[in-house]
């Protein structure tokens, strides 16, 4: 497991700010391992985020399924609710390089701060040893679809994995219901789509016969 070495007032600080810190120096790479020790008790949702968002800025093709492939090894893990993350070794020893990370997380921090100042903890009801399990249940489901090659199939499984993240990490129930609503929206949007490609499907059948 992941070893847990988060002082107090690591965990008082903002997801944001966290981030940051992992950025920085802004060269060199940094392992999947210190990002993980790096958000202490936290792991589970700030890992779950870090793999999720970028998803939502333009990347090249095929990186969808190689930053979903960390979020299905965490997201089972909140759903069976494992107190500490477990990685396997090649994984957690896989480096990411800072400047993408800074470069990206430019984009995305300003945006994270203004919502962070609306976060608070509210509707506890929703976190909890069930309420947890089914977030994780969800991530898992949603980040199984985000590893499909789906052309911009991506983008409302990543926004719903970040939001559904961020509400775990800072135990706001209503971000959390958010959450909750654009994984419905992306259920329904992939069944059409699949109703879709089946309906094409047929007609082409009907064509060559």
């Amino acid at each position: 497991p992941i070893p847990d070495q988060t002082s107090p007032a690591e965990e008082r600080k903002p997801l944001s700010q966290l981030l940051r810190e992992i950025a920085t120096p802004r060269s060199g790479r940094v392992s999947v391992e210190q990002i993980a020790e790096h958000f202490g008790r936290r792991a589970f949702g700030g890992l779950l985020f870090v793999f999720a968002v970028p998803n939502l800025l333009p990347l090249p093709p095929g990186s969808s399924t190689v930053l979903g492939l960390p979020l299905v090894l965490v997201a089972p893990q909140v759903m069976v609710g494992a107190e500490r993350l477990w990685l396997p070794g090649a994984v957690r020893r896989r480096t990411l390089d800072r400047a993408a990370l800074a470069k990206a997380f430019d984009r995305l921090l300003p945006r994270l701060e203004k919502v962070e100042r609306l976060l608070t903890p509210r509707l506890g009801w929703l976190f909890g040893a069930v309420g947890d399990r089914i977030i994780g249940l969800v991530c898992t489901l949603l980040a199984l679809v985000l590893i499909l090659p789906i052309p911009l199939g991506n983008l409302l499984p990543a926004a719903a994995i970040g939001l559904l993240s961020l509400g775990l990490t800072q135990r706001d129930g209503v971000v959390l219901l958010l959450g909750y609503a654009t994984a419905a929206v992306s259920a329904g949007v992939l069944v059409l789509s699949a109703h879709a490609v089946a309906a094409a499907v047929r007609k082409l059948e009907v064509l060559f016969t």
